[in-house]
């Protein structure tokens, strides 16, 4: 069977929950020798993890909001992002579009499904979301990381794929590493983050939580925290006085690395970090972001609370006092602690990124991609024609 090189267009919002599983699967296809373009927003371009070798088109993205007055110019945007989609489809040919969601996805996908070209979306999170529940009908597939999504008509069950949330290949290097070893005597090492931008209220929290622990186990402590930069010096004089050692950052270069060492895990709810943190194995407590549309962050944690390998805690009860005792229920042993990590684990999507691109990969090759197998073709064609010659 010959090996055909085929393009492919991944579309995706400008933010990091939307790209790191874009990369993702542009990693795969390439090394499955297809040729991949992105288009996306200014932040998506310039978002640091992207490959070098996926080039970036950076198409205008309009939005319909609440006010009338701004849809003129989210229309004429979006119609303008269409246009350039389909010229840069012209050229490139793609045998499929794959979108992950953000308002940068939808030109591209309404592009795609105007004019015929094959169309898959993934979803990342519990709830399909906004741009993606308008192209559901249309697509000629839908990916998800969750059994469970909200929002998703029953109707398209028929097309719909579990495929798991991609992660970065040096967070799933460190799928079948062993847990970080935890005794009665050892250190709890603790990472908190609160998403790419932090999260105060993890700031003004979670310090005082650890200081309510019990004395045999506030004294092996060891936290990494990642903080809001106005929030990072009133955080290190609370640890300072509570007498607990902290490392504080306003953004952590190897966040891979951090997670290996840790043993536990606080912070936000977003699709990435469920993803890391099940293809990893961490044990978790979190706080969904309050004002995540549809309160997806929530319904994110629901499979990984379920299994036994997380706790949420709404970020209305989410008190110092609270946080005290949900540490003190999942880490109370080494045995329940690695309990939970091991319920985490089986969680995971490991093979997330090869069954995206599988799917990918099921849609058709573009006219100009399929020479190889014409020529094939062709050549047996001759083939079999001198045989029956000679016969």
């Amino acid at each position: 069977m010959t090996s055909v090189t085929r393009h492919y267009v991944l579309a995706a919002g400008g933010t990091g929950g939307h790209l790191i599983p874009a990369f993702a699967l542009a990693i795969e296809l390439e090394r499955r020798g297809h040729h991949v373009a992105l288009i996306t927003d200014e932040r998506g371009a310039r978002l640091p993890g992207k490959p070098e070798s996926l080039v970036a088109h950076v198409l205008p993205a309009g939005r319909i909001g609440k006010n009338p007055l701004h849809w003129p110019k989210g229309i004429g945007a979006i119609l303008e992002g269409k246009r350039m989609a389909q010229r840069l489809f012209e050229s490139f040919q793609p045998s499929a579009v794959v979108g992950f969601g953000g308002y940068p996805a939808f030109p591209a996908l309404w592009a795609a499904t105007a004019t015929g070209v094959p169309s898959v979306i993934h979803e990342q999170n519990a709830v399909l979301g906004r741009v993606n529940r308008l192209l559901a009908g249309r697509v000629s597939a839908i990916a998800t990381s969750y059994r469970q999504v909200d929002r998703l008509k029953p109707k398209f069950a028929n097309k719909v794929h579990l495929v798991g949330n991609p992660v970065r290949a040096e967070v799933l290097a460190l799928r079948d590493e062993p847990f970080p070893p935890f005794s009665e005597e050892g250190l709890l090492r603790v990472l908190v983050t609160g998403g790419s931008q932090g999260a105060s209220v993890l700031s003004e929290v979670v310090p005082d939580a650890l200081a309510m622990l019990p004395a045999a186990l506030r004294s092996r402590l060891q936290v990494t925290q990642q903080c809001r930069a106005e929030d990072i010096e009133a955080v290190r004089a609370r640890y300072a006085g509570h007498d607990i050692p902290a490392e504080l950052g306003t953004y952590f270069e190897n966040m891979a690395a951090r997670l290996a060492d840790a043993h536990l895990f606080i912070g936000r709810a977003g699709a990435s970090t469920i993803a890391e943190l099940t293809a990893v194995g961490r044990p978790a407590i979190l706080v969904p972001l309050p004002i995540a549309t549809d309160d997806h962050q929530a319904a994110n944690t629901v499979e990984m609370c379920k299994a036994g390998g997380a706790r949420m805690i709404r970020q209305d009860r989410f008190t110092a006092s609270e946080l005290a005792k949900q540490i003190l229920a999942i880490a109370q042993s080494p045995e329940t602690l690695a309990n939970a990590a091991h319920a985490a684990w089986n969680c995971g999507y490991p093979k997330a990124a090869k069954d995206l691109a599988d799917l990918v990969e099921s849609f058709g090759g573009a006219p100009l991609m399929d020479v190889i197998r014409v020529a094939d073709a062709l050549k047996a064609g001759a083939v079999m024609g001198g045989a029956a010659a000679a016969g």
